[in-house]
């Protein structure tokens, strides 16, 4: 029968803040500080340890990309649907005549402040507008599937 070898005692110091943190997660996992205390030395002494955070910090850097990947798409699409809108404008809109101009020149800080209260509204309560598209556009082509069929 193999005799089981008997663990090394060390002394440790410290922090104050540590020492809570440790005793306090000791006592969450119903455990004893020193088998904590062993099993960060371990997985901080493993090999695999920089693999592991070299992972963590790739996955994290993925997500990143894929969230940057999205932004980039949704300026894109706004700044496109800007410049239909306003092609659009240009292109359907007559030049007024000099008496009305001056109208709507003399009016244009009421519609100004108009249209940011309307944009101030429409940003904080939602849906956005890429998600209207979704809907939009998921729902013409299921009525086109249903019709096809």
């Amino acid at each position: 029968m193999t005799g089981r070898k008997k663990k090394a005692q060390i002394s440790v110091y410290l922090d104050p803040d540590v020492m809570a943190s440790l005793s306090d997660y000791a006592a969450r996992r119903e455990q004893s500080l020193s088998l904590i205390a062993e099993a960060a030395i371990a997985s901080f002494l493993s090999p695999d340890d920089a693999e592991r955070r070299e992972a963590v910090v790739a996955k994290r850097l993925d997500q990143i990309d894929r969230r940057l990947t999205r932004m980039e798409r949704d300026v894109g699409i706004s700044v496109e649907t800007m410049a239909v809108f306003i092609r659009f404008w240009l292109n359907t809109t007559p030049a007024l005549p000099e008496p009305a101009a001056q109208a709507a020149r003399a009016s244009v800080a009421k519609r100004y402040e108009a249209f940011i209260a309307a944009l101030g509204r429409r940003l904080a309560q939602g849906p956005k507008l890429r998600q209207e598209i979704v809907d939009d556009v998921g729902g013409s082509q299921a009525g086109e599937a249903a019709s096809g069929s």
